[in-house]
């Protein structure tokens, strides 16, 4: 018997849909989408099945490039999979593979062909022998393509089949009110069989935004959505999605058309690959943010905790947590079965606009130019006022905590920068580790000019016998950062407390702390404690805190017991506590 796609999620599939599109269009729209779902669970009825694990205090998700590590002669898919297999096996559950097809630009996010491995970097045969060890997180660069990809060029040649795959739009339009994510220009022109055109382009001219108007295109994206399923992916990251529906006249950010389209993919999903989270990757303010949630069953499952990097920043440079604490504090679980992805380096800057309305603009300043001091650089903005304002930094985390040409001891860096993984890994939600962290790098000011971009500053590929020989020398800050890390994902992976949906609760203890306390009753709490500051804090724990007295092995410690009421965090040090009959 032939699975069947229930009554249900047909007539939710129509329910999306005609929020889409007008009516003359939404029946038939909806008959070609069930067409297409039959046709893969008929795949996936044949096929293997992939299983993944629910979401635990386990899952921790590694971000990375597809050739982020490199040896001679190996593909540089199979070299990662062995290095995160043989040095963070148990560590890692998942791996965030940064778009490995082919592309012309933007380090991956100008794509020339959705459905193929960059053979660059291997082929799909290599990314079955990842999902064999991990599961897989992959990008679906939803909202533009490369102009060397198949579509664009039969736009340009006058193919009838892409005539309508993309936005062209009068020169002197006025596109005022549109929501800039880059001082850069909006339009492009380009020539075409039908003469002088000027495209969409809201990252770089070489990045060309879909018309998703053009139920076509949202058709055929489903179909690529649907490929990396049968590949093995079990969490799909939705790039830049919050620009993803044109309006000429409106911000063309957060239209009630791309919430529908992302409803439309869950209940895709629900139907043919449950097992499959969406992500969204949506760098906006924090209550902009979290509308992506939906009701917390309808839409993204995982949303991205953009306000954390620059606040863990801002309080570390400030020696301060009182803005990380009452961001914190303010936060609401969120809706359904959804989470936050925690982080705090990506391969993209650390961005600012999450902090508007959170911190005032002269720590902001303060930020942009502690950043400029430790060698980084500041990428910018076009505001609907015309003017550019500092849109991310662009530095590697370990270098925005420490100033590489300063005074401060290597340990003394490494310290500070293991307590800001701490507070990432203390919240709720899942934590999304970039390589570049978990292995303790630095800033790259080669890449810059390699890449042409200031991103390219946290983008350094390591040659593989430079990470082992790294790693095997106790004195390197790669060796210290990593075997932090480790003792704080083994802590963290060990105590149900840190379930990505258990409560936690913000204490308010000294403005130089910020002091978490994670799990319920059903759970054995956790009190995370990290100090921000360059001094030692003395803190007396009040008398509900009293059986939280053994220290677990994290922040450089072993295990033991200390005395609550009494009790001195060093300068940067991180310490968790759990009760002495629970731990682990």
């Amino acid at each position: 018997m032939e699975p069947q796609i229930s009554n249900e999620a047909k007539a939710r599939l129509l329910d999306h849909i005609s929020h889409i599109y007008d009516d003359d269009v939404t029946p038939h729209v909806h008959a070609q989408l069930l067409g297409i779902l039959e046709r893969e669970l008929r795949v996936h009825a044949e096929g293997p099945k992939t299983v993944r694990s629910p979401l635990s205090e386990q899952s921790a998700i590694l971000i990375a490039y597809g050739d982020q590590v490199n040896e001679p002669g190996v593909p540089p898919l199979r070299t990662l999979t062995r290095i995160v297999d043989e040095t963070a096996k148990g560590l890692i559950t998942d791996i965030h593979i940064l778009p490995f097809f082919p592309y012309s630009s933007d380090d991956g996010f100008s794509v020339i062909d959705y459905e193929a491995v960059d053979p660059t970097l291997g082929d799909w045969e290599d990314i079955a022998r990842l999902t064999d060890r991990f599961g897989l997180m992959t990008d679906l660069v939803i909202n533009h393509v490369s102009t060397q990809s198949a579509w664009f060029q039969g736009f340009l040649h006058g193919d009838e089949t892409y005539a309508d795959y993309f936005i062209v739009v009068e020169e002197d339009a006025d596109l005022s009110d549109v929501v800039r994510p880059r001082a850069l220009p909006l339009l492009t022109a380009f020539d075409t069989a039908e003469g002088r055109r000027h495209v969409w382009t809201t990252f770089s001219a070489d990045q060309i935004d879909l018309n998703y108007a053009n139920p076509d295109v949202l058709l055929r994206m489903i179909e690529v959505l649907l490929t990396y399923v049968r590949r093995g992916a079990t969490l799909v990251r939705l790039d830049a999605v919050a620009f993803l529906w044109k309006r000429i006249g409106s911000p063309c950010i957060h239209c009630e058309e791309t919430h529908r389209i992302i409803k439309l993919m869950r209940t895709v999903l629900d139907v043919v690959g449950p097992q499959v989270l969406l992500i969204t990757e949506t760098n906006v303010p924090h209550d902009e943010n979290i509308g992506y949630f939906g009701d917390g069953t309808d839409e993204a499952q995982l949303v991205y905790q953009f306000p954390l990097p620059p606040l863990v920043v801002d309080a570390f440079h400030n020696e301060d947590a009182t803005s990380l604490t009452e961001w914190a504090d303010a936060l609401e679980m969120p809706p359904g079965r959804a989470t936050f992805f925690n982080f705090l380096a990506s391969h993209d800057g650390i961005g600012l606009r999450p902090l508007e309305g959170i911190v005032p603009a002269s720590r902001v300043e303060t930020m942009v130019e502690r950043t400029q001091q430790n060698g980084g650089q500041v990428s910018h903005m076009l505001g609907q006022d015309g003017r550019e304002t500092a849109y991310e930094l662009n530095i590697s985390y370990f270098d925005a905590l420490s100033d590489p040409n300063g005074a401060e001891p290597i340990d003394t860096q490494v310290r500070k920068f293991l307590t800001a993984q701490s507070i990432m890994l203390s919240l709720i939600g899942v934590p999304g580790i970039y390589f570049h962290s978990l292995f303790g790098s630095r800033s790259w000011p080669e890449g810059v000019s390699q890449q042409g971009s200031p991103r390219g500053i946290n983008r350094e590929k390591l040659p593989l016998d430079t990470l082992t020989t790294d790693l095997h020398n106790p004195a390197s800050i790669r060796a210290q950062v990593f075997s932090g890390y480790r003792d704080l994902l083994l802590a963290r992976s060990r105590n149900p407390a840190f379930h990505p949906r258990a409560p936690q609760r913000i204490l308010t203890l000294d403005p130089r702390v910020f002091a978490i306390l994670r799990g319920d009753e059903t759970s054995p709490p956790v009190l995370c404690l990290h100090n921000v500051s360059s001094e030692s804090v003395a803190l007396s724990l009040m008398p509900a805190f009293a059986e939280l007295s053994r220290r677990l092995p994290c922040g450089g410690h072993s295990p033991g017991t200390v005395d609550p009421a009494r009790l001195t965090l060093a300068p940067f040090e991180t310490l968790w506590l759990t009760d002495v009959g629970t731990a682990k």
